[in-house]
């Protein structure tokens, strides 16, 4: 089982400047959150409560105020500075002491995932013993996204980076799979043209091998990515829905830890107490 998770929660967000100038992408609001809520939720949908943040150098005083030490939700939350944005690979090589000779989930800070089957799909993906896994939304313009083509096993045959012809419509979103041997390869590969160690390298090591497998999200599912405002709002949008037309909060930490029974009533009137009179906090009273 895949106990720890790594969310990339660094970069400089500029197509989002200048409302990235002064305060981290992640720790902007969606809808009634803050963006980095979204992604932590995944990893604790999936089980995983050991938990490394990767912020920008300058920048962990903010996330630290939002999310101390991850005690309140019964959570182990560490956190490592990037002093530069090194690409996606940078993070296993940072997190090397943290991953240890453990396999690891990693998971983009930007991504918002939603769906009915996602919490049975996202164990069933922790049971990874050997290889990788990627997951995989169809996308309408896959010219703006990293693609893969599969065949009938769900093995990966090829991977492209914004294709200019059409290749696959199958995107790869930020959601990896990795088996422990990651670190090794991560610190095996060379900057690309851009200077950055580039995802698609690295799975394309575990892909030469025969090892690199994906999961899709399918109709019932949706993957959200907030790179642009454009998009960002859109994800807002879609989260205002759904929790007034349902009532229920997505990426509610406190309500996913309540449940797995990782933290208490006493917890919740504590976070009660932390967020103040607001609609969250009512939401948690109404919990217990």
């Amino acid at each position: 089982m895949i106990k720890k998770g790594i969310i990339l929660a660094g970069g400089q967000g500029t197509r989002m400047s200048p409302l990235t100038k002064a305060v981290n992408k992640q720790l902007l609001p969606v809808y009634d959150k803050p963006l980095i809520f979204y992604p932590l939720s995944i990893l604790m949908l999936a089980k995983i409560r050991d938990i490394l943040i990767i912020v920008n150098k300058g920048q962990l005083d903010q996330y630290k105020k939002i999310l101390p030490n991850g005690n309140n939700l019964g959570l182990k939350i560490e956190y490592k500075e990037q002093d530069k944005p090194r690409g996606l690979p940078d993070a296993f090589i940072l997190g090397e002491k943290f991953i240890g000779n453990q396999n690891v989930a990693m998971i983009l800070g930007d991504n918002f995932f939603y769906g009915q089957y996602l919490s049975s799909k996202l164990l069933e993906n922790t049971k990874l013993k050997n290889g990788a896994k990627i997951v995989l939304y169809k996308v309408q313009k896959p010219e703006a996204f990293g693609v893969a083509k599969i065949n009938s096993k769900n093995k990966i045959l090829s991977i492209k980076e914004k294709p200019k012809k059409f290749f696959s419509d199958l995107a790869i979103t930020g959601l990896y799979f990795f088996d422990k041997k990651v670190v090794n390869y991560a610190k095996k590969l060379r900057p690309s043209r851009r200077n950055e160690l580039e995802i698609v390298d690295l799975l394309n090591i575990y892909r030469k091998k025969n090892q690199l497998t994906a999961d899709l999200i399918g109709r019932g599912g949706a993957w959200l990515d907030t790179g642009s405002i454009e998009d960002f709002y859109k994800t807002s949008a879609f989260v205002s829905a759904i929790e007034n037309r349902q009532g229920f909060k997505i990426a509610c930490l406190e309500e996913i830890a309540f449940n797995f029974k990782w933290i208490n009533k006493k917890h919740i009137r504590n976070a009660i107490k932390f967020y103040g009179n607001c609609d969250y906090s009512k939401y948690l009273n109404n919990l217990i």
